[in-house]
């Protein structure tokens, strides 16, 4: 009876014991088909949710930016980072050798028994986040979606009671740094790629077909309206205008001011000289 209150009152103290008691503990008052749902989700469910939102971003906003090859390089990455973040789980696993829930603890309702021996760090958790961090650098939209994907599937590891709350912390601090870290020498690679698959038969895969069209008629026909508009509009009121230069050569400063240039005052000399004969 001594151990049973001791472990108790340990997991009372223990945040991450008590946080997995009273979300494991909702799984004994809800129905039967709920349960169900969220252990198919625990599983490999979300992380085929969140792939399949990659794969919508892929073939829309991706192959419709203005940088086509390096969205869908991307997309690509945030995959690829789902798989690499979940092989670094293997390790991570091995290295901190933290029992499952039900190993240590008793009166857990268990709903997913299988995954290891081993609970740290959740590998869900690890590629659901690699691929919401991953979309996140391509099209925000996605990105926050996948996010919350990301913690419905931390929901549900702890709910199925397979997995702690920080187990599920720590997938997530995986994936996410998976995805951060390894981007850019990962993403260099896969831009040149999808640039050289652009320039082929295959560039539906890359570039939308309809976003690098050219200008429809009405387009054309506006834009040159525009550019006749611009030529023959007045120039602005406010500009100096040039400055006029009499026929005779003589500085514009001299015809302003009203002094007579001294060519012309020869000639009006002559002429009184001529009258005066």
């Amino acid at each position: 009876m001594a151990e049973v209150a001791a472990g108790i009152t340990s997991d009372a103290v223990n945040p991450d014991i008590s946080v997995l008691r009273g979300v494991n503990g909702l799984a004994r008052h809800a129905p039967r088909v709920v349960d169900r749902v969220v252990e198919a989700a625990s599983g490999y469910g979300l992380v085929a949710v969140v792939l399949l939102l990659a794969l919508c971003c892929w073939w829309r906003p991706a192959r419709r930016a203005g940088d086509a090859p390096a969205a869908v390089a991307g997309v690509a990455w945030a995959a690829l980072a789902a798989g690499i973040a979940v092989l670094l789980d293997i390790p991570v696993r091995v290295l901190v050798q933290r029992p499952r829930p039900w190993v240590e603890h008793d009166g857990l309702d268990v709903l997913a028994h299988g995954g290891g021996r081993y609970s740290f760090a959740s590998g869900q958790a690890a590629a659901v986040a690699a691929v919401a961090v991953g979309l996140f650098m391509v099209n925000r939209r996605f990105g926050a979606v996948a996010l919350l994907v990301a913690l419905a599937e931390g929901f549900a590891q702890v709910y199925t009671g397979s997995h702690y709350p920080t187990d599920a912390a720590g997938g997530f601090a995986l994936g996410a740094a998976t995805a951060l870290l390894l981007a850019p020498p990962a993403l260099a690679l896969l831009t040149a790629l999808t640039a050289r698959l652009a320039r082929t038969r295959a560039a539906f895969l890359v570039r939308s077909p309809g976003s690098d069209r050219p200008p429809t008629p009405s387009a054309r026909r506006s834009g040159c309206a525009t550019a006749r508009r611009t030529r023959t509009s007045p120039p602005d009121a406010r500009s100096p205008r040039p400055a006029l230069r009499p026929r005779d050569g003589t500085p514009a400063s001299r015809a302003e001011g009203g002094i007579p240039s001294p060519r012309r005052t020869s000639r009006l000399l002559h002429g009184v000289t001529g009258l005066s004969h």
